[in-house]
């Protein structure tokens, strides 16, 4: 490990900057379903405004891959550490500008213009976010932990939606509806600033990882790391973007659709929803350990194997434990859902990086996360609502389910280069 880089340093590093990049863009995403239509998108048709809002929110998924090119680049040429302050620095103030956007009722048409540009914003930091906070953990991992230093910044996921959904609750039982959409709303955006700060001095403290100064020491970098990904890692970089779609569908399914469906068609009250999705979380967050340790000990492959595999049986059983009508059936649901989510994100950094050599680790593993965001979660919720509405909620499960049977095939083709790294 560099010098001053403890292993507390390194991993509360990777940790917080993922739970602020994560809390920032998860309180768009439940407002995306909760206020935006209302306030930015208004129709005579409530469907039509949301279904406009969660166009918004797949803005980012295309913003992802322009922030993993640009903060791969210089993360792959001068450093991991400068380049994740620089991505935090991106999505942090695209996050409080929209906590002060005019609505619709006062600006007209350039609310919604405003509201696309910063949610570009967002996309384009979490681009360049992920991959660097992983390589930062998994970069300074001693030998045969290199699983269990990669999955603490995936915890930054459920521990940002958790601080979501728990702010947007704590509004919701506090403030009249009428409050909540004057200025409630607005509170977790602005607020984030504050998080921002911490990630941001957290980050300064920390010193370049061991695997790129070797790098640099060797003079393995390249002069567009880009370039290098397309031309010379093709195969590798559409097998691990294949490989990571289900992730983003699984998770993107069981959060916005869910709570959209749950409380538009449903009828669940809102804060109801939010609490069983809290609950589900808390199993996000506890698989995301415990297929770290089992991924040092057997390989990421075959715990991603495992995973896609009952992945696919879930899909098929995601429309009978949804519309069951019975609140606790529905976290039991959840709960399932997110914890196959867990398994499925916790050895995934890990698994990107050991695909991509070194001079190229940053951008090949950025892009090909970013890339099956588009993919898998982009217009996840947006097709899932078009897929209910039009044929009915199994055929959401079989979306899910073809998802999964894709990754799974996308692993079985890189097994055997996942195991040399075992």
């Amino acid at each position: 490990m560099a010098q001053g880089n403890s292993a507390t340093r390194v991993l509360t590093a990777s940790l917080i900057g993922t739970t602020i990049e994560f809390f920032d863009f998860y309180i768009y995403a439940t407002a995306a379903v909760l206020v935006f239509p209302k306030l930015f998108f208004p129709s005579s048709d409530a469907n039509t405004a949301v279904l406009q809002s969660l166009a918004t929110f797949a803005l980012a998924f295309f913003a992802r891959p322009v922030g993993a090119a640009l903060f791969g680049h210089f993360g792959d040429r001068i450093g991991r550490k400068a380049t994740l302050v620089a991505a935090l620095m991106t999505m942090g103030p695209s996050t409080v500008a929209i906590g002060f956007l005019p609505t619709y009722a006062q600006i007209g048409i350039l609310a919604p213009i405003l509201l696309a540009l910063f949610r570009f914003g967002q996309g384009l930091g979490l681009g360049g976010e992920w991959g660097g906070a992983v390589l930062l953990a998994t970069e300074n991992a001693p030998p045969g932990k290199r699983a269990w230093y990669g999955m603490f910044p995936q915890m930054g996921a459920p521990i940002g939606f958790l601080l979501s959904s728990g702010t947007f609750l704590i509004l919701s039982k506090n403030l009249t509806d009428e409050q909540f959409f004057d200025f409630g709303w607005r509170i977790p955006f602005i607020a984030s600033a504050v998080l921002v700060f911490v990630g941001l001095y957290v980050r300064l403290k920390i010193e370049e990882t061991p695997a790129f100064l070797e790098a640099i020491q060797k003079n393995q970098r390249v002069q567009m790391p880009m370039m290098e990904v397309l031309t010379k890692h093709t195969s590798t970089l559409v097998l691990a973007t294949l490989l990571s779609i289900t992730t983003f569908a699984v998770f993107y399914l069981m959060t916005v659709f869910t709570l959209s469906w749950g409380t538009s068609v449903l009828h669940y009250p809102r804060s109801s929803f939010l609490i069983a999705q809290m609950i589900g979380v808390l199993f996000f967050a506890i698989g995301v350990p415990i297929s770290g340790m089992l991924s040092d000990k057997f390989g990421c492959g075959k715990v991603l194997i495992v995973t896609m595999l009952s992945a696919v049986v879930f899909g098929l059983l995601f429309a009978p434990l949804f519309t069951s009508g019975s609140w606790l059936t529905t976290v039991v649901f959840l709960a399932i859902g997110l914890l196959l989510m867990g398994f499925t994100y916790g050895p995934l950094g890990t698994a990107l990086g050991q695909l991509f050599p070194t001079a190229v680790r940053y951008t090949g593993s950025s892009l090909a996360f970013t890339l099956a965001g588009i993919l898998g979660a982009s217009l996840a919720p947006y097709i899932a609502t078009w897929l209910a509405t039009n044929y009915g909620l199994e055929f959401v499960g079989y979306y899910l389910s073809a998802a999964a049977t894709i990754s799974l095939l996308a692993l079985l083709a890189v097994h055997n280069r996942l195991l040399k790294h075992a």
